[in-house]
């Protein structure tokens, strides 16, 4: 029996850790590439990589969950994350870096679906507290890592961005061994290394024809017609199609994608914008997105109240809906005072979408729920460079602010998803007797 502090404790750790490293290079890269002589073109892959490993292995990092446990392989992505991190703090040139960095997206995709796979062990109560903190924690660390970024490069050194993973990582893998239980995977079933290649690369060239070189597109789509004819033929496919017959799988998926969109390109743009235009140091800039991260970790504790008196379908578009009104204020102030009330209420609303993660994971078995949490981190992380991207096409068209009225859009679209794929406030209910009845 696992203890319940002991997952709260982990579920933060890994949650705060994965998501801060994808943001957490983007101020230091000129002191970096200083360090290291290398241009910043060159530095790009030092955030790529770890997006590219991250986001391409997560599926297979849920199905190896599924397969052989969801504590060994928590314990197994900690100790990579950990070493990888090290080693990133060591690293004399560019290729070392990047390899290490490589080296925490393959850790941080064995780490998020075992994560979630835990929470999901939980009964409805539980499983509804492990989801918000994940996605609060996550949320809050994409938030602060350009600010934490920003301040160790320029008053320590910027190797620390990476070394402090190494303590908290070490701390993370003692309390995996101390409270965490690990449990029988009932049903699972053999590893489809065809669906596994193929998928894997069929995101891994997504994310770089995104990010990098458009031509990838065609090798993405090779893999995914690939994947297509597998899946059909294998008797236990990697994703369980069956799995989207209910519509709260889906969309919950589809409105984090949505919600990704929208956040993601706002702190890249606005960050750029703050700089470029207002002339703001690095560090101030990202001071500015601290109330965002501050609204997110207060409101993160009212939404499962939320959800229980009204559901999460009305609780998630509320919260999606000031979202969109958080990001069109952004677009249009030239006041800080403004701005910093935007940002506010851009981290509120978006604490009120923590319920996505526990309605997911609630509506498959127990022995898909790494598989689920795989595609539902995935879906997160691949909406961050398919906003900066999509969003960045707009915004090179029609400027900054109408950029971030497109982002606030795809926002609200996300509520409307949510009122009509979500359970409502009988199913709440419902959920909530019988957790108590437990």
């Amino acid at each position: 029996m696992s203890r319940p502090g002991a997952v709260l404790g982990v579920v933060i750790c890994t949650a705060f850790l994965t998501m801060l490293d994808n943001t957490v290079v983007t101020v230091a890269a000129p002191s970096i590439a200083r360090d290291l002589h290398t241009p910043l073109p060159v530095l790009e892959w030092v955030a790529t990589a770890y997006m590219l490993a991250f986001a391409g292995l997560m599926l297979a990092g849920g199905r190896l969950a599924d397969r052989h446990g969801h504590r060994r392989v928590l314990i197994a992505g900690l100790a990579l994350f950990t070493a990888a991190s090290l080693a990133a703090g060591l690293a004399g040139n560019a290729a070392a870096l990047i390899a290490a960095r490589a080296a925490q997206g393959m850790g941080a995709a064995l780490l998020v679906p075992a994560t979630l796979a835990v929470i999901a062990r939980g009964d409805e109560r539980d499983r509804m507290r492990g989801a918000a903190v994940w996605t609060a924690s996550g949320a809050v660390a994409l938030a602060a890592g350009p600010v934490l970024g920003g301040f160790l490069s320029q008053h320590a050194h910027w190797t620390w961005i990476f070394l402090l993973n190494v303590p908290v990582g070490l701390a993370a893998l003692a309390v995996v061994r101390w409270g965490i239980a690990d449990a029988p995977q009932p049903g699972s079933a053999s590893l489809d290394l065809g669906g596994l290649v193929t998928s894997t690369g069929a995101l891994l060239a997504a994310m770089y024809a995104l990010s990098i070189d458009g031509r990838a597109w065609v090798a993405a789509l090779g893999f995914a017609v690939a994947f297509i004819l597998i899946e059909r033929r294998v008797p236990a496919p990697m994703i369980d199609v069956q799995l989207f017959r209910d519509r709260a799988v889906g969309g919950g998926i589809g409105i984090q994608v949505l919600w990704g969109l929208g956040v993601n390109s706002v702190y890249f743009f606005t960050s750029l914008y703050l700089q470029d235009v207002r002339g703001y140091p690095p560090t101030e800039a990202g001071l500015a997105f601290l109330p965002t991260a501050v609204a997110l970790a207060v409101g993160a504790g009212f939404a499962p109240g939320l959800v229980r008196r009204f559901g999460a379908a009305r609780a998630v578009a509320a919260g999606l809906l000031l979202v969109a009104i958080g990001i069109a204020a952004v677009a249009v102030t030239k006041s800080l005072g403004t701005f910093l009330v935007a940002a506010g209420v851009i981290g509120f609303g978006s604490a009120l979408t923590v319920p996505l993660g526990a309605v997911v994971l609630g509506a498959v078995p127990p022995g898909r729920a790494g598989v689920a949490g795989g595609m539902f981190a995935v879906a997160r992380e691949a909406s961050g460079v398919l906003g900066i991207a999509g969003i960045g096409v707009v915004v090179i068209a029609g400027g900054y602010t109408v950029g971030l009225a497109a982002a606030a859009a795809v926002v609200l679209g996300g509520g409307l998803v949510s009122l009509w794929t979500l359970p409502g406030r009988v199913a709440a209910a419902r959920e909530s007797v019988s957790a108590d009845a437990q």
